[in-house]
């Protein structure tokens, strides 16, 4: 059956690439409000589901596309390991394919690392509809790039991803909240202090003067990073998961979102609108009309990006603006993967 799908899939794009007729790559939909423009004939990738491969032992999992991110976190939950990177999900139908197309993570992303870090490998079927396996038992391709990691953020324009290989994690024994009162200045100095001792730190999150932070590891770990902190102990309850699914109000009374990719210790981003920043300062989200080309023009000052997440007409392109060099790396390589142009056309850029 799998064969079956895969075969049906690569003479699917194969047509659709001598009519140069794009396709709209879909797993559960609940990402669908990220990206530019979703034109083209729907691909379902959701009945392509199911665990290929996994070894507890080794801390590796292989897994089809379509498979509910729900269903591989229990899998994964009943052997006491996770996806460090902490991915969100933002609905149940979420799939690992769009997870890893959209290179999404959670809050654990800068003490763990990010979704990228931990594909190992990938399969996908490219533009010319080539079934095409990377990294594993392929170490890279004869062009040199490393395709497994380049799938990851790629949103579906350079190949439909239909396996990929994770390295897991075991899950901490234990987790505490600490919360302080600080103001921005000062919430990020300090976590930056912190990320450079050896504490056991997972998370922190700062809003309208709180900082919190969590701490994730051995029972003695976090009673010895407590004392050291300070601070008060809180009961987090779904806290962190209502950051990682934006289900805060902060996220949930806001039309228009913004996410500013900036360096952790770079100073305040002025927005007119409230920010929730997490990752030590490296995100900082930003809700409610802004001026897009004053924005972004903050955060390249500051040596980031900034990304309309959420909301808007778009006319401001979803993405930051690439410069001539990068740009020329990226039309190059949707020209190498997908020549006719038929994979996700436009949903990062205008080519």
């Amino acid at each position: 059956m799998a064969d079956a799908f895969i075969a049906a899939l690569c003479e699917r794009v194969k047509d659709h690439a001598a009519r140069k007729a794009p396709l709209r790559i879909r797993g559960g939909g609940t990402k669908d409000f990220y990206g530019a423009a979703r034109d083209g004939e729907v691909l379902d990738m959701s009945p392509y589901a199911g665990i290929v491969a996994y070894e507890p032992k080794e801390l590796v999992v292989t897994v089809r596309a379509g498979t509910r991110l729900a269903d591989l976190e229990a899998e994964l939950a009943s052997q006491r390991q996770m996806l460090a990177f902490e991915p969100p999900r933002f609905g149940d139908a979420a799939t690992i394919g769009g997870t890893v197309a959209c290179a999404f993570s959670g809050p654990r992303r800068p003490y763990a690392g990010s979704a990228r870090d931990f594909v190992l490998g990938t399969r996908i079927v490219n533009g010319k509809g080539e079934d095409l396996s990377f990294g594993g038992r392929v170490i890279k391709n004869v062009a040199g790039y490393d395709v497994s990691r380049l799938m990851a953020g790629a949103l579906g324009t350079l190949g439909v991803i239909t396996e990929i290989s994770f390295k897991v994690l075991p899950r901490p024994a234990a987790e505490a909240t600490l919360a302080f009162d600080l103001d921005e200045e000062d919430a990020t100095r300090q976590v930056n202090v912190w990320a450079g001792q050896p504490l056991p730190l997972s998370a922190t999150a700062w809003q309208d003067g709180k900082l919190r932070v969590r701490l994730s590891g051995a029972p003695t770990a976090i009673a010895a990073a407590k004392a050291k902190m300070g601070g008060e102990e809180i009961d987090a309850g779904r806290y962190w998961e209502d950051v990682r699914e934006h289900r805060l109000a902060f996220f949930a009374g806001a039309p228009v979102l913004w996410r500013l990719s900036v360096p952790q210790t770079a100073p305040s981003v002025k927005t007119p609108n409230a920010q929730l920043i997490e990752w030590g300062g490296g995100l900082r989200w930003t809700s409610g009309p802004v001026d897009a080309f004053e924005l972004r023009s903050s955060v390249e000052r500051v040596g980031g990006h900034a990304t309309l997440f959420r909301g808007a007409d778009g006319a401001a392109g979803a993405f930051h603006p690439l410069q001539p060099a990068i740009a020329k790396i990226h039309r190059r390589l949707k020209s190498a993967f997908d020549p006719a142009g038929v994979l996700n056309p436009g949903r990062m850029y205008d080519f």
